[in-house]
């Protein structure tokens, strides 16, 4: 396969609009990276607000993310010249960016939606917004699927983010998974989610994908005996929406992989937010780069051979 010119129309026997597609394959990875950001910044928030502060999830947040999600959506485009978020970089940014990918180096960035060029109020709610891309190497689209769509592993290629992950249901290309998060810093902090997943093609080469949380539950003194689940949506806040969008396409002798999220948790104090709003920002920067480089290592094990007598 050799390089092609980035931004250039690519072939597709099949069209996948966004708004066909409810969830993805591998898109739940994303969760772990999301809920881990916001739990580290909630700790250190801890410091300060009781953690017995419980937070109520009141429908005007909904409402104000579900906005959100729409005009996210809105702006993707399906399978299309600008499949990838790094395709939307002018040409010569484009290409040096496209470079470093094939080098090792990851692109992350953090995305903000607007309504009409404005941006949309979610009261008693923030979100957070990021995006990554990764190259892998020596590996096709197929075997990067295969390896991103075995929820039944993700305990293992995301430990210790993720303690258990399960497939409940599958039928076709739709999913539903079960996983349970872990995040020890200041607190200990256990979440308790399902999601439900659809994987769709964009032709031989391009695949994309929607995660769509369905249940969120925080543990109460999660490990003890009397550990059980909170009120769904009454809770302390750390994470309520989950959404992630993934896609991967196969160019350049390898499998270029991007993983986007957007998550909804509780508004934080505005006495605090000098302290906390510096972690919302970096914190997700360095998680987003432990996923990717997690999930790159994941499938080129799977596509290795084994040796002789392994």
């Amino acid at each position: 396969m050799g390089t092609r010119k980035r931004g250039s129309s690519h072939p597709s026997s099949s069209r996948y609009s966004s708004h066909q597609v409810r969830e993805g394959g591998w898109a739940a990875a994303l969760v772990g990276k999301n809920l881990r950001a916001l739990l580290v910044a909630w700790a250190v928030a801890g410091l300060f607000v009781p953690p017995a502060d419980p937070s109520e999830l009141k429908a005007e947040t909904v409402a104000g993310f579900d906005r959100y999600i729409r005009a996210t959506e809105e702006r993707m485009d399906s399978c299309n010249r600008r499949f990838l978020v790094v395709d939307r970089l002018p040409d010569a940014l484009r290409e040096q960016t496209y470079g470093q990918l094939r080098q090792g180096q990851l692109y992350i960035e953090q995305l903000h939606a607007t309504e009409d060029g404005r941006s949309i109020e979610i009261p008693g709610g923030l979100v957070h917004h990021w995006v990554g891309v990764v190259f892998i190497p020596r590996v096709s689209l197929s075997q990067t699927v295969a390896v991103l769509q075995d929820y039944d592993n993700y305990k293992n290629v995301y430990n210790p983010d993720v303690r258990r992950s399960k497939l409940l249901e599958r039928h076709d290309n739709e999913f539903k998974i079960e996983l349970q998060f872990y995040q020890k810093s200041i607190v200990t902090v256990v979440i308790n989610t399902t999601f439900e997943v659809q994987f769709g093609m964009c032709g031989p080469l391009r695949a994309l994908s929607r995660s769509y949380s369905t249940r969120i539950a925080e543990l109460e003194n999660p490990g003890r005996p009397d550990e059980h689940e909170l009120p769904v949506g009454n809770d302390h806040g750390y994470v309520w929406r989950l959404c992630s969008y993934s896609r991967a396409e196969e160019q350049d002798g390898g499998v270029y992989l991007q993983m986007e999220s957007v998550g909804l948790s509780r508004r934080i104090p505005w006495m605090f937010a000098w302290l906390i709003n510096p972690l919302t920002n970096s914190i997700p920067r360095d998680v987003l780069s432990h996923l990717l480089n997690g999930t790159r290592k994941a499938v080129r094990n799977a596509s290795t051979p084994a040796g002789p007598g392994s």
